[in-house]
């Protein structure tokens, strides 16, 4: 273990769970769970007192589908999703929305680390048949946190070129 990437949408140590350390563990639920946690905290009490806001977190296709080898990412992925419903139960009244953004497989550095043998295999499966796109995730949430995406609360928007459809 100890090879990990961080980045813009999270980190990974990734391994079984037979694999996995404790310290990888706790390190990808720091980044990720705990990144939302610590961003809601923050924010939330201002958005609650002017009675407006919007709180857009990042979960994954891999914390709604699973993925073998990722035991914590996906645990810490698909809380995101958990906390993203909790949160918007709690904003609803006070004009404070929350939702979640699941990106497929995005071409990004994290992504970039996967061994090219495996990332073909990856995109042989996402049916428009490409990487996302970073600009596609952010005009996701550009909507999210628009007025015309006022009446979304508690949700999570898949944008993954189809390979998670449910």
């Amino acid at each position: 273990m100890g090879r990990g990437v961080e980045g813009a949408f999270g980190g990974t140590r990734d391994g079984t769970l037979y694999k996995i350390s404790f310290d990888d563990w706790h390190e990808v639920m720091r980044i990720n769970l705990g990144g939302c946690f610590n961003m809601a905290k923050a924010c939330f009490p201002g958005m609650r007192e002017r009675e407006w806001g919007r709180i857009v977190n990042i979960g994954s296709i891999n914390g709604q589908a699973g993925q073998y080898g990722q035991v914590n990412y996906a645990a810490a992925k698909s809380g995101i999703h958990g906390f993203t419903k909790a949160m918007a139960q709690e904003g609803a009244k006070f004009g404070v929305t929350v939702k979640a953004i699941a990106p497929g497989y995005i071409d990004t550095d994290m992504v970039a680390a996967v061994p090219p043998p495996v990332l073909e295999k990856i995109v042989a499966k996402i049916p428009v048949g490409r990487l996302g796109q970073a600009s596609e995730i952010a005009r996701g949430v550009v909507f999210l946190c628009s007025e015309d995406g006022g009446f979304v609360t508690g949700s999570t928007m898949s944008i993954n070129g189809g390979q998670h459809m449910y």
